[in-house]
């Protein structure tokens, strides 16, 4: 049988929507002020000032949103159905013939219109946003540090330019130490032109400094070329590896291509590419979830119809749902920690949930 929207979904989409998006603009809201007063101990370096902390934060509203999202459409359906609920009129449509699985089915297809603006919103805006965010605020706090979309991350020191392709952060021994890979450094002349060209399969500072690997030097005279090869030298630099390894473009502010590009390069290179990939799979699954967690969630609120304790069935419906967030999150680093498919992973809480939820649903006749 083909399931039509009728009135009563049409009613039902209506105050959910209206619940999800209230509730969605207020944990946003609360976001956005938290990340703005975080803002406030960078003010002063560089040129970084309050306009520019407030551009920063608004460029990452759209990736703010699409992370706040599930727990908006938690809270705000369970809302929705409770205000209903009040006013009897979930017992109306109830003694209309409507079952509670059909009416959790108009709850669903409400949220899968915002679940789908968020999917394309999290492969577009929000990455594009993040990316324009972290560009303005490390070109006000550091003259020398800029990114480049397809060409990875660029500095300057003197008369000498640094591009790395890739990097990331580690702790060895208790101590931070910044990896930069595919490292290019060009030295120009005070006449413009090219003086050498180094390139190196990784740079690495710890606290003892620089250091290149695997490294290649070409002197470039005025009608000649030099090459040297060297298997490991220090490079004496005054670079700021805090204000390089924020430049880094971290995994979640990808798109699902760009992810994928990220972990096909790396597993070329023999490279650990576990934290792209429990990014990559978690963007996959982000719809399941949300419909899921909140399909898990609705029974609590059909619960409050005959009886008392309306809020405290609610509270423990977000609680609920909200648990299970936390519980796909951990899934997520778990599979990373034991090494099995992050596709089990992600597709595990999903599975339970709906069980779940088909379970209270029985339990709940009527």
């Amino acid at each position: 049988m083909i399931l039509r929207p009728r009135l009563h979904d049409l009613y039902i989409g209506r105050v959910v929507l209206a619940t999800v998006l209230l509730t969605w603009a207020v944990l946003v809201g609360l976001d956005v002020m938290l990340a703005l007063s975080g803002q406030l101990g960078d003010l002063g370096k560089g040129s970084y000032d309050f306009p520019t902390a407030l551009a920063f934060v608004a460029y990452s509203v759209p990736r703010r949103a699409y992370s706040i999202f599930p727990y908006a459409a938690v809270i705000g359906s369970l809302m929705g159905l409770g205000q209903l609920a009040a006013t009897s009129e979930l017992t109306a449509l109830r003694a209309l013939g409507l079952s509670r699985r059909r009416l959790s089915l108009s709850v669903a297809a409400a949220l899968t219109l915002l679940t789908a603006l968020m999917v394309l919103t999290g492969e577009t805006l929000a990455p594009w946003g993040q990316r324009q965010a972290d560009q303005l605020k490390l070109a006000a706090k550091s003259n020398n540090i800029a990114m480049a979309r397809y060409s990875g991350l660029w500095a300057r020191e003197g008369d000498t330019f640094l591009n790395a392709i890739d990097g990331q952060e580690r702790v060895v021994d208790g101590q931070r130490v910044l990896e930069l890979r595919d490292v290019r450094l060009y030295q120009v002349g005070e006449d413009g032109r090219l003086q050498s060209l180094t390139r190196a399969a990784l740079a690495v500072h710890d606290q003892e400094g620089w250091r290149l690997q695997q490294a290649r030097r070409v002197e470039l005279g005025a009608d000649s070329a030099r090459e040297q090869k060297v298997e490991s030298q220090r490079w004496d630099s005054q670079l700021d590896a805090n204000a390089l390894a924020a430049g880094v473009t971290r995994p979640r502010n990808l798109s699902a291509a760009d992810l994928q590009a990220s972990i096909e390069y790396r597993r070329r290179n023999g490279l650990d590419a576990r934290d792209y990939e429990d990014t990559y799979w978690s963007r996959w699954f982000y719809p399941l979830n949300v419909l899921a967690l909140c399909l898990a969630a609705v029974p609590f609120a059909f619960g409050s119809l005959r009886s008392g304790g309306m809020g405290k069935r609610l509270f423990l419906g977000i609680v609920f749902a909200l648990g299970f967030m936390l519980l796909q999150m951990q899934f997520g680093r778990l599979a990373g920690a034991f090494r099995f498919d992050y596709r089990i992973a992600y597709a595990l809480p999903p599975v339970l949930m709906l069980l779940t939820s088909w379970l209270l649903f029985r339990r709940k006749s009527g």
